[in-house]
C-alpha cells in the first residue's frame, strides 16, 4: 500500500471512504436529502393540480411551480447536500465551517419552497423573498465550499465541482430575470429564454455535479478500475458547460447558429460521460444489481430527451404546439437523468453515512442479531419500487406533454409523489428499527 493510499485509510471513519475525518456531521447532510425527499412529494402534488394547465402552456405559472420544486426543492436539495458530503472527501479539505453549511439548509430551504409557493399563489412578495432566499443560499455554499475546490492537482472531479458550482451561480442570477419581468414587466420572457434557463440549470448545474461526482463514486460502487490514459471524464466536464454556454447564448440572441453548434459541443461532452460510464461498467467486478440498473436506465432518459429535443426543432416551423410539448418532454427526460441517478446513488450514500454513524455509536448488529451491513439500512423491495415508481412517472409526463394528455401529467404526479413518500419511510423505518433494537442487545 503507498503512502498516499495509507494516508487516506487513516482518515476514513470506520473504514468508510465516504466519512473522513474532513467530513462534516451526518447532522449536516442528512437534514438535505430528506428535505428533497419531500421536495419530490411536493413536485408529484403540484403536477397533479397543474396538470391541465401545464399541457396547455408549458410556461405557466403552476407548471413553473412544478418545475421549481422539481429543479430546486428535489435535486438541487439533494445535490448540494451531497457536495457538502462528498467535496471534503475528493478536495481532503474541511468545509469552511459547519454553521455556515446549516445556514445554507435553511435559506435553500425557505428559497427553494418561496419561490414555488409564489408562483402557484400568483403572490410576488413571495417570489421575491424566495429569490433572496436562494440567493443567500448561493453566496453562502460558494464560500463554504471555494476553500476545499480550490485544491490542485485532484483531476476531474474537482475541475467539474468549481464548474458546476459556477453553474449554480449563473442559474441562480437567470433566476433574477423572473423576479425582475414579474416585477417590473420590463422584458418579455419567450419561451427560448425559459429553454435557455432550464438547461443552465439541468446541464451546466445539475447534470454536470453529477457526471464530476460519477468519476469518483462509479469506481467504489461498480469496483471498477480504468486504465491509467483514460480522459473520457475530464473531457466531459470540460467540453460540457462549454456546449451549454453557447448553447444558452444562442437560445438568448436568437443566434441559431451558436446555438447549433453550442448543442453538438454539449452533445459531444454527454458522449463522453457515457463513454466514461461504458469503461466503468466494462472494467466492473460487481455483478449486475439495481443500482447498476439504475445509473443505465438514467442514461437512457438522457438519450430519449436528446432526441425528443431534436423532434421539437424540426418541428417548430411547422408544428409549433407539437414543437412546445415535445420541449417540454425533452426537458422531462433530461431532468429524469438527474432524477433517476440521483435516487440510484442515494440508496448508497445514505446507508454509508448511517453505517459510520451507527459504528461511532457502538451499534453493530442489525435487527436479527447480524453484522451492521449498509443495506441494512433500507429495504431492498422499496428501493425497486421507488425505481419503478420514478420510470413509470417519467414515461407518463413523457407522453403527456409529447400528446398533450392532462391525464397522463396527474398520473405522472401522483407517481412522483407516491416514490417520495416511499424514499422518505424506507430511510426512516428501517435506521429507526435498527436503533430501536440496539437497545435491547448487549453493548459490545
Amino acid at each position: 500500500m503507498t503512502s498516499e493510499r495509507r494516508s487516506f485509510a487513516s482518515k476514513t471513519i470506520a473504514g468508510n471512504p465516504l466519512a473522513t475525518q474532513n467530513t462534516p456531521p451526518p447532522s449536516v447532510t442528512l437534514p438535505y436529502f430528506a428535505a428533497s425527499f419531500l421536495g419530490l412529494i411536493a413536485f408529484g402534488i403540484e403536477l397533479w393540480r397543474a396538470s391541465s394547465q401545464a399541457v396547455a402552456d408549458p410556461t405557466s405559472d403552476p407548471t413553473v411551480a412544478a418545475a421549481h420544486l422539481a429543479m430546486l426543492a428535489t435535486l438541487s436539495m439533494g445535490i448540494i447536500g451531497a457536495l457538502h458530503q462528498f467535496t471534503p472527501v475528493v478536495t481532503g479539505r474541511k468545509l469552511k465551517s459547519i454553521l455556515i453549511a446549516r445556514l445554507t439548509f435553511i435559506t435553500w430551504l425557505l428559497g427553494s419552497w418561496l419561490l414555488p409557493i409564489g408562483f402557484a399563489s400568483g403572490n410576488e412578495t413571495f417570489v421575491i423573498a424566495g429569490g433572496v432566499f436562494t440567493g443567500i443560499s448561493v453566496v453562502l455554499l460558494t464560500f463554504n465550499l471555494w476553500n476545499s475546490l480550490s485544491v490542485r492537482g485532484k483531476g476531474a472531479p474537482v475541475i467539474g465541482l468549481r464548474l458546476a458550482l459556477a453553474g449554480l451561480i449563473a442559474t441562480g442570477c437567470f433566476g433574477l430575470v423572473y423576479v425582475g419581468d414579474r416585477s417590473g414587466n420590463w422584458f418579455t420572457l419567450s419561451g427560448h429564454t425559459v429553454l435557455a434557463h432550464a438547461i443552465i440549470g439541468i446541464f451546466a448545474w445539475l447534470g454536470l455535479a453529477y457526471i464530476s461526482v460519477s468519476g469518483r463514486l462509479w469506481p467504489m460502487f461498480f469496483l471498477a478500475h480504468l486504465p491509467k490514459k483514460n480522459n473520457a471524464g475530464l473531457i466531459s466536464v470540460t467540453v460540457t458547460p462549454a456546449g451549454v454556454i453557447l448553447l444558452s447564448a444562442g437560445l438568448l440572441l436568437s443566434v441559431h447558429l451558436v446555438a447549433f453548434f453550442g448543442a453538438v459541443l454539449a452533445g459531444a461532452g454527454l458522449a463522453f460521460h457515457l463513454r466514461s460510464q461504458e469503461l466503468h461498467l466494462r472494467n466492473r467486478k460487481r455483478k449486475i444489481d439495481l443500482y447498476l440498473i439504475q445509473v443505465v436506465t438514467a442514461s437512457f432518459w438522457l438519450g430519449i430527451g436528446t432526441v425528443l429535443a431534436v423532434f421539437s426543432e424540426l418541428k417548430i416551423d411547422s408544428n409549433y404546439r407539437l414543437s412546445t410539448g415535445l420541449a417540454a418532454a425533452s426537458i422531462a427526460c433530461f431532468t429524469g437523468w438527474v432524477l433517476v441517478a440521483y435516487v440510484a446513488h442515494v440508496h448508497k450514500v445514505i446507508p454509508f453515512i448511517l453505517w459510520s454513524t451507527y459504528r461511532n455509536h457502538r451499534i453493530t448488529k442489525n435487527s436479527t442479531g447480524g453484522q451492521l451491513l449498509f443495506a441494512d439500512f433500507y429495504s431492498q423491495i422499496f428501493a425497486v419500487v421507488v425505481f419503478i415508481l420514478i420510470n413509470m412517472g417519467l414515461i407518463a409526463i413523457v407522453l403527456g406533454f409529447s400528446t398533450r394528455t392532462p391525464q397522463l401529467l396527474a398520473l405522472s404526479g401522483l407517481l412522483f409523489a407516491i416514490a417520495g413518500i416511499s424514499l422518505l419511510g424506507n430511510f426512516t423505518i428501517k435506521p429507526l428499527q435498527i436503533y430501536r433494537d440496539s437497545k435491547l442487545q448487549p453493548v459490545l
